[in-house]
């Protein structure tokens, strides 16, 4: 398994709500949105299977892989595998969600542009068979 923290708080971040997320996640923030700012920036760390939850978002957010392998769905189409340098641009509404592989940690960096349409809708978990069942192409 590539770099593994065995649950301890990575410096610098907090514990992602488990209302939102399956298994252990961590956040730190980069960016906060203010008068002349209209973006949210976030560090996300996900220990190995840890995934968010199906989710929309108001306006585009964009993922730059940094770190391990990860997992990235949208509604109605295969899983993919991303890795460090992908970028994805998740166009407003479309029903996605994001994570790590079983194997690996993975980290993104979100941006939540024009948010000041707001950051995130969330949805429902991603089940267990869904996740593990996966067939990537």
């Amino acid at each position: 398994m590539e770099n593994q923290n065995n649950g301890i708080q990575p410096e610098g971040y907090i514990k992602a709500p488990q209302e939102y997320f399956t298994g252990t996640a961590w956040l730190k923030p980069l960016v906060k949105p203010d008068e002349i700012t209209n973006c949210t920036i976030t560090d996300v760390l996900f220990e190995p299977s840890a995934r968010n939850y199906w989710h929309t978002h108001p306006s585009n957010q964009i993922l730059i892989v940094t770190e391990g392998v990860g997992y990235y769905q949208e509604e109605g189409s295969p899983i993919q595998e991303i890795r460090v340098g992908d970028v994805i641009n998740i166009l407003p509404g479309i029903k996605h969600w994001h994570g790590a592989s079983p194997n690996s940690r993975f980290k993104h960096t979100a941006i939540n542009i024009n948010s000041e349409k707001g950051t995130v809708n969330w949805i429902e978990p991603v089940l267990d068979k869904d996740y593990l069942g996966i067939s990537l192409s």
